[in-house]
């Protein structure tokens, strides 16, 4: 008999995914390198700058030590679809009405956290560097909670703008792969199973399909954000 976690196996975002996929595929998955979505007013301009002002923030800690700045950025990128997805789960309980993106919140939630686990597996941090994360979880967490509650729209429309930055950011590390500047080491068991990779998978591998997922989150959370335009 199967057990409950094999019953419900970690779910991918992107149909490439599901079932095994080489790297030549990987490759040429269009991701939209340099896609930004114009600001047009006060919310966007606000979540704009507060994502540019993470970004330089990053660039002074880690400046090019990329899968430490993974480990961060994804700490982050988990912590908005569980929050979405939970107030407005809890919103339709109240409401006695369908919400469709409570789904896809937790689902961009659940694939945020496989990607941390992936990363966690490739940098194996240290205790201090674990502590920054448990302290960041907290910090961001009540402040995305927080702007949630005040405007939806500016809380996707800001996760939008962090996607983008992570999709340069794991650019600029796919680069350093092909140069030899970070080793290209054997991709872990846990990000062969999750996306489906070939057994000689990669960590360039691992970073395109991360890539991928991260444009997927780009779009989704723009896309909300724009259904919200003119309701708050």
């Amino acid at each position: 008999m199967q057990s409950v976690r094999e019953m419900h196996p970690a779910q991918v975002v992107r149909p490439e995914f599901l079932q095994k996929i080489t790297h030549n595929e990987l490759e040429s998955v269009d991701v939209e390198v340099g896609k930004h979505l114009p600001q047009k007013d006060f919310s966007d301009i606000f979540a704009w700058r507060t994502v540019k002002g993470l970004r330089m923030i990053a660039d002074v800690v880690f400046y090019r030590r990329y899968v430490h700045r993974a480990i961060v950025l994804e700490t982050v990128a988990a912590i908005p679809g569980m929050v979405g997805g939970v107030i407005r789960h809890l919103k339709s309980l109240r409401n006695m009405k369908d919400d469709s993106n409570i789904r896809v919140l937790l689902a961009e939630a659940e694939n945020e956290r496989m990607h941390l686990m992936t990363w966690m597996e490739v940098a194996k941090p240290l205790l201090i560097e674990r502590l920054i994360v448990m302290g960041l979880q907290g910090v961001f967490f009540n402040a995305y909670l927080l702007l949630y509650l005040i405007s939806k729209r500016t809380a996707h429309r800001l996760v939008g703008y962090l996607e983008e930055e992570a999709i340069i950011s794991y650019t600029e590390m796919v680069k350093e792969i092909e140069a030899g500047i970070i080793p290209n080491v054997p991709a872990p068991e846990i990000a062969k199973k999750y996306w489906n990779l070939p057994s000689n998978a990669t960590l360039l591998d691992v970073t395109l399909a991360i890539r991928a997922d991260e444009a997927t989150h780009r779009d989704t959370n723009h896309e909300i954000a724009n259904e919200l335009d003119g309701i708050e």
